[in-house]
């Protein structure tokens, strides 16, 4: 849920608008502990059901898609890459319209919202964001015969494109290779985290109390 969907619905509570605004800024900020996916998720219910929705639907494990998160925003709503300096003063252009928690360019996200059908989409939005990577990891796996465990090949093609990664255009970038590195390793962490906490994730309310 996005922090202004968050924020709509508890004003229909009638709450003062100055807790609003704090209520809201907590929905959107990281979770507590992002290096634990058993933690993240316990303490964001609603990200797990997104999550495990979006890998129902596009066949791409949890892990593998926390992990580019992890690695794009570090579980920021709404970052954006860094401006440019001019004169080492003045702020200049951003490098590219990359935004929110998949980092995703307007182009792509505009591509997403059409292929998906998710015409309401934002890319501030966890449960959006975490579809649009599910979405385009599947598509990876599907143009460029990525096996859908291949975190770091996957990250690939999500930066480059398909085309770029078919080419090979990633073997030259350093940077990219280490980024891919982490993705993987961090990929790897969190399906094993999630292998410990997933049957008590997918307990229901009620069943969470009785058990």
């Amino acid at each position: 849920m996005s922090s202004s969907s968050y924020i709509l619905r508890l004003n229909r509570l009638g709450l003062p608008v100055f807790l609003l605004l704090v209520l809201g800024a907590c929905a959107s900020s990281p979770p507590r502990n992002t290096a634990n996916a058993c933690d993240i998720f316990q303490e964001r219910r609603g990200w797990y059901k997104d999550a495990a929705r979006s890998e129902r639907r596009w066949g791409i494990p949890i892990g593998v898609n926390l992990a580019f998160i992890y690695q794009e925003s570090s579980f920021q709503a709404r970052v954006k890459p860094a401006r440019s300096r001019f004169l080492w003063i003045f702020p200049g252009p951003r490098p590219s319209s990359a935004y929110g928690y998949a980092q995703a360019l307007d182009s792509t996200w505009a591509e997403y919202v059409q292929a998906s059908g998710n015409k309401g989409a934002s890319r501030a939005d966890f449960g959006d964001a975490i579809d649009f990577i599910a979405w385009y990891n599947a598509g990876s796996v599907r143009q460029s015969r990525i096996d859908r465990n291949d975190a770091r090949d996957l990250y690939f093609a999500y930066h480059e494109g398909n085309g770029g990664y078919q080419r090979g255009t990633h073997r030259s970038k350093e940077w990219l290779l280490s980024a891919a590195g982490r993705v993987q390793s961090n990929a790897d962490r969190f399906t094993l985290q999630l292998d410990q906490c997933r049957r008590e994730l997918d307990k229901n309310w009620l069943q969470r109390l009785l058990f």
